[in-house]
């Protein structure tokens, strides 16, 4: 059968005014280096409405390529060819497999290690469309993140949304992960896991905070020691690390911290312990340290490198096979509406001369179970090709209804996100611009083993509440949203900012001094900004004293609404398109993951997630695949997990470690 034409349907949200305070940044800094604070309206963001929007992913320009100079020995294809045959399957050759995941994203990662290493007489097939992260150089060194964004990736997908009215007419622009590890091979690395609140509001048997916080604790290694840490509510063998890498600015995180104690903020050693009442001593928030998924020697802590890699590279599990650079395009099903298999197409430069046209379908059959996982934007097109989706939209595309599911691609979520730039004070080695702009040559750093590559440029972030004078002037809107979800819920953030150091964009555009050093510029906006005192800790040249306080006016919130919807865009964390609820309700799967009206056929991604979190979604994503291993595991008679994985440590060299 012909894959349909027609993508999933996703809904992007109305910005119901700007609220003034996801404006109001703790500006600390100024003059010389770029600081970007990042706002995150984690449960405001992206609520569906019923306007109808679709997503189609789209190429960049292949002429567009990123401006950093990769060193002499990395592959042009981002993947050393020295990963032997374990990673060498071409198309044709997988014939047959116990259990087949179609996708190979964290979630799907996780799952498939534990269930690989819980049973090696199990047979079990990833299936990847994008390419092998492994030792890629810009996937282990955690500071070249922000290259799998730039035009021209091979890393990453591009979905682009239908012009929105609430954006000034905008297209709203999606990526997602586009290779193996899906997001968590090439996101900011922010270890931040949700509120507790936010797993016990899905309302699902087995999904509550205090089911999930083993799981929590069990896939991580924690290595904060601060005292003031509750290392009860952490995990310590692991096979993700979460460290502060080999470097941290600790001057600039302290005078951030200055700032947010000069606006009413809380400082604590852990905003991640599920439970915290994070309204602080003002109720408006508290600022933290921000861990980050780097282990302690510079490398990221991505799912595939992680749960997959040290299975391949130790030989002692034959039965965990890759299919890569071959993408999904439906599910197989017996006349009883049983999973029997996946059909696929190959990437034509991935496979041996001859025989693949890049259009030719492939089958691979499952004997026991197939597990969609190509995230929130992929599992919908996978389901719909497949026969399962709303009755009504398979029957216009020809294609013919398996399971008649009218919410497979509704409910989609995501977070806001604004950037502002600033000049800052900050020195040379206090930010990621030298190996951002090529000014520090990237190989070269690689070989001298620079601390800075094992760093994201983000050591301090916060989540924030607003005052009950902000409340009031962000509208009835706003005030309606938070009586029903936040409210009476102290743990819940209305918003997470965070602070990176490196100017997020691209360098050439910054206008040049006679030295070669760009010439920055500073971006006021907050009231922070214009105190003295504590949080007022600049190094300008200009006389502040006699300058009035800032007082917004009716013209001044228009035009700060404008700038919002003008400039917001995602934070690349879609989820609950396939969401975990009672088929009445909108579900498309049960608490154990299986798909309605069909058997042998469950999901693995955010796509199930009944709501959406407070959190960067990494940490969700991990924990969805360590759930399903579970669920997956007891399915197929396998038992508890749990075994601890042993890591395999990148081949490349590690930066030395730097003491905090």
């Amino acid at each position: 059968m012909e894959a349909p034409k027609k993508p999933s349907r996703f809904w992007p949200c109305n910005l119901e005014g700007a609220p003034r305070c996801f404006l109001h940044a703790l500006s600390v800094l100024c003059t010389e280096r770029v600081y970007i604070l990042t706002f995150l309206a984690p449960h405001l963001a992206l609520c569906p409405h019923r306007s109808v929007v679709n997503l189609v992913h789209i190429q960049t320009p292949n002429d567009v390529r990123p401006s950093v100079v990769l060193p002499k020995n990395a592959s042009e294809r981002g993947v050393r060819d020295n990963h032997g045959d374990a990673y060498k399957l071409y198309a044709g050759t997988c014939r047959e497999y116990d259990v087949i995941f179609a996708g190979g994203g964290t979630a799907a990662c996780v799952a498939a290690g534990r269930l690989a290493r819980a049973d090696p007489g199990l047979s079990i097939l990833l299936v990847e469309g994008g390419k092998n992260n492994y030792n890629d150089p810009t996937v282990v060194n955690p500071a070249m993140y922000l290259i799998h964004l730039a035009p021209g990736s091979q890393t990453a997908l591009f979905y682009e949304a239908n012009s929105e009215e609430a954006i000034n007419g905008r297209k709203a622009i999606v990526p997602c992960g586009g290779m193996l590890g899906g997001g968590s091979s090439i996101n900011f690395m922010m270890y931040t896991r949700a509120q507790g609140v936010d797993f016990d509001d899905w309302e699902t048997e087995g999904w509550s905070a205090n089911d999930l916080l083993p799981l929590m604790k069990r896939l991580e290694t924690y290595h904060l020691t601060d005292p003031d840490i509750d290392q009860s509510l952490h995990g310590h063998d692991g096979p993700v690390h979460v460290s502060n890498g080999t470097y941290f600015a600790e001057d600039a995180a302290q005078d951030l911290f200055k700032a947010a104690i000069a606006t009413g903020h809380e400082i604590t050693a852990d905003a991640q312990d599920l439970h915290k009442d994070i309204r602080g001593l003002k109720g408006v928030g508290v600022f933290s340290k921000w861990a980050k998924y780097i282990s302690p020697e510079g490398k990221r802590q991505d799912a595939a490198h992680t749960y997959i890699h040290p299975l391949m590279q130790s030989g002692d599990y034959p039965n965990l096979h890759l299919l890569l650079e071959s993408k999904v395009t439906r599910v197989l099903f017996d006349d009883n509406k049983r999973a029997s298999g996946i059909e696929y197409i190959p990437t034509p430069s991935s496979q041996p001369v001859g025989g693949v046209n890049g259009t030719e379908p492939f089958q691979v059959k499952a004997k026991r179970m197939v597990v969609v996982s190509a995230g929130a934007l992929g599992t919908p097109s996978v389901l719909e090709r497949s026969g399962v989706g709303s009755k009504e939209v398979l029957e216009k595309l020809d294609i013919p209804v398996v399971s008649d599911l009218p919410d497979v691609g509704e409910n989609y979520q995501d977070h806001h996100l604004v950037l502002y730039p600033y000049k800052t004070s900050l020195k040379p080695e206090q930010t990621l611009d030298g190996l951002l702009s090529g000014r520090k040559d990237f190989g070269e750093s690689i070989q001298n083993q620079d601390p800075m590559l094992g760093w994201n440029g983000i050591d301090a972030c916060s989540k924030i509440r607003p005052t009950n004078e902000e409340i009031e002037a962000m509208g009835p809107n706003f005030k309606e949203h938070w009586d029903r979800d936040f409210k009476d819920r102290p743990t819940r953030p209305v918003m997470l900012t965070g602070v990176v150091q490196a100017f997020l964009g691209d360098q050439k555009v910054l206008p040049q001094r006679e030295d070669g050093v760009p010439q920055q510029y500073c971006t006021m906006g907050s009231k922070a900004a214009l105190q003295d005192g504590p949080a007022a800790k600049f190094s300008s040249q200009e006389d502040r004293n006699n300058l009035p306080e800032i007082e917004y006016s009716a013209e001044d919130d228009k035009a700060i609404e404008k700038h919002v919807r003008d400039n917001v865009n995602t934070t690349w964390h879609s989820l609950g398109t396939c969401r975990m609820a009672p088929r009445d309700k909108g579900g498309v799967v049960d608490a154990d993951l299986n798909v309605y009206g069909v058997t042998g056929l469950k999901l693995c991604d955010l796509s199930i997630c009944p709501g959406n979190v407070g959190a960067n979604t990494n940490n969700t994503a991990l924990l969805v695949g360590e759930k399903a291993a579970d669920i997956f595991a007891r399915d197929l008679g396998l038992g508890e997990l749990g075994q601890p994985i042993e890591r395999v440590d990148s081949a490349m060299p590690s930066p030395p470690k730097v003491k905090v």
